[in-house]
């Protein structure tokens, strides 16, 4: 196993867990082809996994940088490519209900990570060849862990008082335990086929509220109570996006996007897996949530 790193915290976390760190980045020099160079698979996991940002940064991150990628790991002579993707790439004002890898991208994804995302899925579709099986892995809501994204942004917001349930906060979700999503990239990356997408998920759908009570309480935090009406924090996520574009104010307290993916159902359906690559979700939530408490404690 080899992965890729940019400073001397990954490169000292990446050999301690046994692998061969290759320093490189998204833009594909050399070292990167050289890295891959005898390797079986690529599992790309890299991109600007964040709610906002400029066009530009976003769009070289999760879009140049796969192109990047997919043209070193050709040029290395690796044969399977899986690239890791999310349900965002549907995100376009509708709820997500038990939907399958037969959903379009949409038209008019909402925010830049949906837009970059979806687009970045389109080149890996294009790059498959007859020496070239390239395929897309989407987990939706991933969380254990070492999470660095959304578990810790909703804890301080909580802490600094500006945490709110929206509405009663009960719609459903599909999740991903990061052990599970783990597990369904490696099943793509052994079983999978050129060309296609794969949903991997914990297993059936859990109501957003409990779930995310549950990994407040496994950090030791209390979880919030205050609530807004979700018409009204829909208008100010759409406000707020728009005016922080028109100048430049930097991120709003929650984008458009944020908003549907929190706020919205968004189930997914992961049978393809389970039936094609043979994926099994390795943990349960209940487990997930007591190996974070424990971690916590320790």
């Amino acid at each position: 196993v080899r992965a890729l790193v940019r400073s001397p915290k990954a490169r000292a976390a990446v050999e301690q867990r046994g692998a061969r760190a290759i320093d490189g980045d998204l833009a594909g020099s050399d070292g990167v082809v050289d890295g891959m160079r005898g390797c079986d698979v690529v599992i790309h996991c890299a991109a600007a996994a964040e709610d906002w940002g400029t066009r530009d940064e976003m769009w070289r991150a999760n879009v140049d940088g796969t192109e990047h990628m997919i043209a070193c790991a050709k040029k290395a002579g690796v044969r399977r490519f899986v690239h890791t993707s999310t349900e965002a790439a549907l995100i376009d004002g509708a709820p997500l209900v038990r939907v399958d890898e037969s959903r379009p991208l949409p038209a008019k994804p909402i925010g830049l990570y949906a837009i970059t995302k979806g687009e970045a899925e389109r080149r890996v579709r294009a790059s498959v060849a007859s020496d070239f099986a390239a395929m897309i892995v989407r987990p939706r809501f991933i969380w254990g862990n070492d999470d660095s994204t959304l578990l810790p942004r909703m804890i301080e917001e909580h802490r600094r008082g500006r945490f709110v349930w929206i509405g009663d906060a009960m719609n459903l979700t599909s999740t991903t335990h990061v052990d599970n999503a783990a597990a369904g990239l490696i099943a793509a990356a052994t079983n999978g086929k050129a060309g296609e997408t794969y949903f991997v998920t914990d297993g059936p759908p859990i109501a957003f509220r409990p779930m995310v009570e549950a990994m407040f309480r496994a950090h030791g935090v209390e979880p919030p109570t205050k609530s807004m009406p979700r018409a009204l924090v829909h208008a100010t996520a759409v406000v707020g996006d728009a005016v922080a574009r028109a100048l430049s104010l930097g991120r709003p307290p929650l984008p458009h996007l944020t908003f549907h993916l929190l706020a919205d159902e968004v189930t997914v359906v992961d049978d393809k897996a389970r039936r094609d690559l043979g994926y099994q979700n390795t943990i349960t939530r209940e487990d997930g949530l007591a190996r974070m408490a424990a971690d916590k404690r320790a």
